[in-house]
């Protein structure tokens, strides 16, 4: 039995001398920022570098403090399909790179195998063999480093796929709480179209009555009528609307929205916009907060925060991944050393196979030596290392397509709030101009027509309110996405019925050694 664990010796031996061969993998280093080393000092001239905090590391339900939001954005992370492929895929990729891994270790077999056949020596009796024990086969040793170039490069697109996750994540986070707004735009739009069409109806009953006595022309008649079929024309649009976007929400979430957490009915109150005695008290009207504000962002100045985005960590890892196989394209070039082994013991008979067997081992090193291939050896380099810098050109466009989105962002948070405001303004002074035209009207020193017109100012002024401050609700969100935000280590997502995500699988970085 002692030559039988010298074998097994050997084949220890040959795998830690494996485990510790070379590497033909070229030295890593991240390639340089493609982009302005600062962020335009225009577009985030508020923000203080040194005080600025990682996105990264601000939790989403810091930044969405409304517990309604925070309801439906649990209910997206637990059920959202596209979310769950991601996850999916994880565990997919996960799995490849165990199987890959793998061949960096002996394979161990138990085996028993008889055979029964006639002697070759006259009488020609026939003899049995049994023979148990265990086997190694064709176990490589990794000399050159090829097998574990494949592992690093594999690891490398597990590690991709788990930043893919994070780039779902905050994607779904980010469109849950755009379409949360605009359901509560929608029903500002709504609540204000309703209450337009009955102060119109109502208006068209008093002239309709002031026609039908010969007190009012038709022009006028006609005019009030269109009107209202106009404000039953944006209800029916209003109403569209909130549907529509209901079912986005309902597709984010993988299920309909529970309606206690649906955006508040707003209340309006129209009538004192018409009926206003002063222009403060209709302002005071047109500026009621819409909904929450969101939590205040910090931007630094620095194009380095567009390295916490996700989506930029997985084209770094995709690109650690092509860099190891150059590593194992490399390797390929050099002789291949295969090991076969196996150890145990050989009997006459299967029932004294353990009794009185006799030991057995035999070891079977095999080499293979490239001698001429017709370059395929060398192409496989070449298509290795263009591979590479296939990667480096996609590291370099991600990162340009996140400082465009980026200062995007800022701009749109920026001038969305400007926006904003003017349409405010826009909208005190169409109220003021509304209650002008009303006291004019009311003395007769106005027209009917003038009173229409300045009612209609004052609709599309509040609609364009609405939407400017729902733009700018969602510019909030747009800078939180495009910095990346919103995820945690540690956070576990369902993978499916019952399941969640294991520990992620790190690959070391690529060096040379």
């Amino acid at each position: 039995m002692n030559k039988s664990l010298t074998a097994l010796h050997a084949v220890a031996a040959a795998a830690l001398l494996t485990l510790s061969g070379c590497s033909l993998i070229p030295t890593y280093e991240r390639p340089a920022l493609a982009v302005p080393a600062q962020l335009s000092a225009e577009d985030a001239k508020a923000a203080d570098a040194s005080a600025a905090r990682a996105v990264v590391d601000l939790p989403w339900a810091r930044y969405f403090p409304d517990a309604k939001l925070q309801g439906l954005i649990k209910l997206a992370l637990d059920h959202n399909r596209d979310l769950r492929v991601a996850v999916l895929n994880i565990e997919q990729l996960r799995a490849a790179y165990l199987v890959q891994n793998a061949d960096r270790f002996p394979t161990l077999n138990g085996s028993i195998s008889g055979t029964r056949q006639p002697s070759s020596a006259s009488p020609y009796p026939l003899t049995t063999s049994v023979t148990g024990g265990v086997t190694v086969s064709a176990f490589e040793l990794d000399l050159f480093g090829r097998v574990k170039a494949l592992s690093e490069a594999a690891a490398a697109q597990v590690v991709a796929s788990e930043e893919a996750r994070k780039t779902v994540h905050i994607g779904l986070v980010a469109s849950v709480a755009n379409a949360y707004y605009a359901l509560w735009a929608d029903r500002w739009q709504l609540a204000l179209s309703e209450q337009t069409l009955q102060t119109r109806q109502d208006t068209f009953k008093l002239l309709q009555l002031k026609f039908d006595n010969g007190v009012l022309n038709e022009l006028d008649l006609r005019s009030a009528q269109s009107s209202v079929e106009a404000a039953r024309v944006t209800r029916a649009q209003a109403q569209r609307q909130w549907a529509q976007d209901l079912n986005a929400l309902n597709l984010l979430l993988g299920s309909a929205a529970p309606a206690d957490l649906l955006p508040p009915v707003p209340d309006v109150k129209m009538q004192v916009l018409v009926n206003s005695k002063s222009s403060a008290e209709a302002a005071q009207v047109v500026s009621a907060s819409l909904w929450p504000d969101l939590s205040e962002l910090p931007v630094g100045l620095s194009s380095e925060v567009l390295l916490q985005r996700p989506d930029i960590a997985q084209a770094e890892q995709q690109l650690i991944g092509a860099n190891a196989n150059i590593g194992a394209a490399r390797a390929a070039r050099f002789p291949r050393i295969s090991l076969t082994a196996s150890a145990g013991v050989v009997s006459d008979s299967l029932s004294g196979l353990f009794d009185d067997g006799r030991n057995a081992w035999s070891f079977s090193p095999s080499i293979s030596l490239p001698i001429f291939d017709a370059g395929r050896a060398q192409a496989g380099v070449e298509s290795a290392k263009v591979k590479r810098d296939i990667a480096v050109a996609q590291y370099d466009k991600a990162i340009q397509t996140a400082f465009k989105e980026v200062s995007d962002a800022l701009v749109a948070r920026r001038t969305y709030a400007d926006q904003a405001q003017a349409q405010l303004a826009q909208a005190q002074a169409e109220a003021a101009r509304l209650r002008l035209s009303t006291m004019r009207y009311d003395a007769g020193v106005a027209s009917q027509l003038d009173l229409l017109d300045a009612q209609r100012a004052l609709f599309s002024a509040q609609q364009a309110l609405i939407a400017a401050q729902l733009a700018r609700q969602q510019a909030h969100i747009g800078v939180y996405r495009a910095l990346g935000g919103g995820w945690q280590a540690g956070q576990a997502v369902q993978a499916g019925p019952g399941g969640r995500v294991p520990t992620e699988v790190t690959p070391p970085r690529s060096q040379a050694q």
